[in-house]
């Protein structure tokens, strides 16, 4: 038997997603919820080979079901989580929410797996920000290597990562422009077709933005909060992947060939770094696929032990759903939590 599961957003992006990546995990699953608000009742989402109906949130029995994936932004998450937690289910959060929370543990199983043992505190675990969770899958193998001191990040993230408006928008701008229409912003708030916006977000006193700040927040909690930090993120007219140009600064010398044998070894991590034309990683490469992609692994000569490297991931997946997903899957195999149905242990 497997576990009765609700996807609050399913019809969003991240849930639908949600509901393809369990499928192809094979993740045991006995029941399927699909969970949204008022104006997406009724609404089917594609279920393997079925469809099922969405059921509203402010009705619908969470004490009936074992994992919810809270997919549904902020405000529901801080409205709904906690209320959810109570009745007994485990939450897993995709929203910043609960994030910086000490009593919810922060969670990319490759990175810090043992983190699953603060799960039942609140019976809610956060799911990281899209940018952060493949950013720490790279660096955790290099920093058990070598300690990282710093590091310096520019992100390159897809319209995806700011729901269907936005890659709605690119499409609807790309199509005006070359249409002579308008191609006025609705959803960015400059033009995104055939331009990149050095801000997501909103920004703070200190003149970064709070996507920036996530970044460092969250690698802090997950990673080490000794690492020192500087982010800045670009929002990039890309659908789907989010690229990361990373340069980092080790106690100790390591070189690109130590790096790349660390990284092909690690976890959810596939090394492409050849130097030829094609020998690198792009986000449409990246589309689709599970892994966190390392490419362009090069010396910086500009500090003492520095190293380079260009990191790409599908953001609705590693990023947002597979992580969810992949963190079900530890709290099964760690025996956290056991479907009321009957226990079945998966491997995969």
């Amino acid at each position: 038997m497997g576990y009765k599961i609700a996807i609050v957003g399913a019809t969003g992006n991240v849930g639908r997603e949600m509901l393809t990546i369990l499928e192809e995990l094979q993740f045991p699953v006995d029941e399927m919820h699909a969970v949204a608000s008022r104006k997406s009742k009724g609404i089917e989402v594609a279920w393997g080979d079925k469809t099922i109906k969405c059921e509203v949130i402010d009705s619908f029995d969470f004490s009936k079901v074992d994992i919810v994936l809270m997919s549904a932004g902020g405000d529901v998450s801080r409205e709904w989580s906690e209320k959810i937690g109570k009745m007994g289910p485990i939450v897993i959060d995709n929203s910043s929410a609960f994030r910086r929370d000490p009593d919810v543990p922060l969670i990319v199983p490759e990175v810090n797996p043992d983190a699953i043992r603060l799960a039942t505190k609140k019976n809610i675990i956060a799911n990281p920000n899209c940018s952060t969770a493949q950013l720490v899958v790279a660096l955790k193998p290099l920093h058990d290597a070598a300690k990282i001191k710093r590091a310096v990040v520019s992100t390159y993230q897809s319209v995806s990562g700011a729901g269907k408006e936005g890659m709605d928008e690119l499409w609807n701008q790309t199509k005006a422009i070359y249409g002579l229409g308008d191609a006025r912003p609705k959803k960015f708030p400059k033009q995104i077709a055939f331009n990149v916006i050095p801000m997501i977000g909103s920004f703070r006193d200190d003149g970064y933005t709070d996507e920036e700040a996530k970044m460092w927040d969250e690698t802090h909690k997950m990673l080490d909060p000794a690492i020192k930090l500087t982010v800045t993120c670009v929002r990039v007219p890309v659908f789907v992947g989010h690229s990361e140009a990373v340069t980092v600064e080790f106690d100790r010398p390591i070189s690109p060939d130590e790096a790349r044998a660390i990284l092909r070894e690690a976890p959810g991590v596939l090394v492409v770094d050849k130097q030829e034309h094609d020998g690198y990683i792009t986000p449409v490469d990246a589309a689709g696929e599970h892994a966190v992609y390392v490419s362009r692994i090069r010396k910086d000569h500009t500090v003492e032990n520095g190293l380079c490297f260009w990191v790409v991931s599908d953001n609705l997946r590693k990023g947002a759903a597979l992580n969810a997903v992949q963190i079900a899957q530890l709290l099964d195999e760690t025996g956290t939590i056991k479907p009321k149905s009957g226990y079945r242990s998966i491997t995969v």
